[in-house]
């Protein structure tokens, strides 16, 4: 069966335009049936062995959303005293959007999962890891296409954030999303916006060997 519709390669070079790492979001929530559904595309991310050691955890008890954001001041506070001449240009920028994002999504990967049963990963263990990293940008994807933003906070100390939600031991911390409608979609990274880097067309990032 042939499944590449006329527009699917316009419709896909769309969404990687238009995928963005939002900090700004509306604070009316995600239909829950939408956000399934959200999660659900994930899932058909592709994985090693058929492993899926994807872990996505939605955090809804205040408390430890609170305990996630007092995590992520403490961490930028740190981040903002080592950044030397940078210092005042970082402190403009506006790194997650913990406080107005609907839902907050942890995503772990689970080290060695039983499904799979090891095909692929006897040289490369981290192949797991690699494999939840593919889920996270499926879901992103999906999200882009329903214009739902996706936010990822990385300035958290991931033992913390392992321990404040409670994950099993196996399982390694990758990401911390948060997912809402955006304020004001964009096709511009919001970090070129600000002057603190553009994207370099010319640098080729890849060599004929």
């Amino acid at each position: 069966m042939n499944t590449q519709s006329p527009d699917s390669a316009a419709t896909l070079a769309h969404l990687l335009r238009w995928r963005r790492d939002v900090r700004h979001f509306r604070t009316d929530p995600v239909p829950a049936e939408t956000l399934d559904a959200l999660l659900k595309s994930a899932c058909l991310a592709p994985s090693v062995g058929l492993s899926e050691p994807w872990r996505f955890c939605l955090v809804e008890t205040p408390e430890r959303r609170t305990a996630i954001r007092n995590e992520f001041t403490r961490c930028n506070q740190i981040a903002l005293s080592e950044r030397g001449e940078d210092q005042d240009h970082y402190a403009r920028l506006k790194l997650a959007g913990l406080d107005a994002a609907p839902h907050h999504v942890a995503v772990f990967s689970e080290q060695n999962p039983a499904q799979g049963r090891g095909l692929g990963r006897a040289t490369m263990p981290d192949t797991t890891l690699w494999s939840t990293m593919m889920a996270i940008h499926t879901l992103w994807l999906a999200a882009t296409a329903e214009g739902i933003g996706v936010g990822w906070v990385s300035i958290l100390d991931p033992d913390r954030v392992h321990a404040i939600l409670g994950a099993p031991p196996e399982w390694t911390f990758v990401a911390y999303l948060c997912v809402g409608f955006p304020t004001a979609p964009s096709d511009t990274p919001e970090l070129q916006r600000l002057d603190w880097e553009t994207r370099n067309p010319e640098r080729a990032r890849w060599l004929r060997l």
